[in-house]
């Protein structure tokens, strides 16, 4: 506090003393303590790709399998502290769309009519698409060839799938990804649906991790909102650990965050245990979203993670 009685908040998140001490009777003053939270930053280029069932300690490290993604790591940010909320997946799905687990039924199709991320987006006209392997346009259906519709969880919300025309509009092949960051209109949020053969819930780990490359962190690489200046932000989540592994509900996992809006290299500094439903907030208040639903309202918001303009 200068002179004037004016604060400057610090530019990571903690706790500061104040004291302020009467200008008329010099004996007398007060203290507080302020809770400081940092901001997460804003973007209009955010980017979700979903990965399935492998844990922190077979990812963070094993160059051997999983070389572009710790490459990735090295550039950007790991929460070392991070655990999904259940098993098995379906659950995980949810708690990042809605901040409610909803069903611990990987079979169940249920359309869910609860607040969520999709019905926020489409009330403020934040821009959305889901991109996923294996289905049309508009695909609100049930598994089909290599694809899973518990991976796809926007194919699960009334805001969606009970009206054919948004669906149209936000549900696409992922061969339209490349084609929207080749003509530069990428929506504000895109979420990647891998099929189950490019996502490590059949394939290896090592499939999982060129197509990564190959098919997001490349292509993204070349675009401007993803270069020096920019503001994208990539989220590589991992819905659940091994079953074995219930730490926390759903086990030890390791999503990562790249981009130029995240503090690069930052990945043994953070303490905070986070999961999925601190995911949802962040992304939410990313792309300027009050108020997230459910448990996301009062989960911790990564914001340790991104560059404090």
């Amino acid at each position: 506090m200068n002179a004037s009685g004016l604060f400057t908040a610090p530019s990571s998140s903690g706790t500061v003393t104040v004291t302020a001490t009467s200008a008329q009777d010099t004996t007398k003053s007060g203290q507080a303590t302020v809770t400081v939270q940092a901001q997460t930053v804003q973007s209009k280029h955010v980017v979700m790709v979903m990965e399935e069932n492998d844990g922190y300690a077979n990812v963070v490290g094993n160059t051997a399998v999983w070389p572009n993604l710790n490459n990735l790591i090295r550039e950007g940010a790991l929460p070392t502290h991070y655990y999904a909320d259940a098993h098995p997946s379906i659950g995980n799905y949810f708690m990042l769309t809605t901040g409610q687990l909803l069903t611990s039924d990987d079979n169940s199709t249920t359309v869910w009519n609860v607040d969520n991320i999709a019905r926020r987006m489409l009330a403020s006209g934040v821009s959305f698409r889901v991109y996923a392997e294996g289905i049309p346009q508009g695909y609100v259906g049930g598994n089909t060839g290599l694809y899973l519709i518990r991976h796809n969880p926007f194919a699960m919300l009334s805001d969606v799938a009970g009206h054919p025309q948004v669906a149209n509009q936000v549900i696409w092949p992922f061969s339209q990804f490349a084609i929207d960051l080749a003509n530069s209109s990428l929506p504000e949020f895109s979420f990647i649906v891998p099929d189950v053969n490019d996502n490590v819930h059949n394939g290896t780990p090592e499939q999982a991790d060129t197509w990564l490359q190959t098919n997001v962190v490349t292509p993204l690489s070349a675009d401007p909102a993803f270069q020096a200046g920019g503001d994208g932000i990539l989220f590589v989540a991992f819905d659940e650990a091994a079953d074995s592994d219930t730490t926390n509900g759903g086990g030890h996992v390791s999503p990562v965050l790249w981009g130029p809006a995240v503090l690069a290299g930052y990945t043994q500094q953070s303490t905070t245990i986070y999961q999925h439903e601190s995911m949802l907030r962040t992304v939410m208040e990313a792309l300027g979203l009050p108020n997230p639903p459910a448990g996301a309202a009062t989960a911790p918001a990564m914001s340790e993670f991104f560059v404090q303009k």
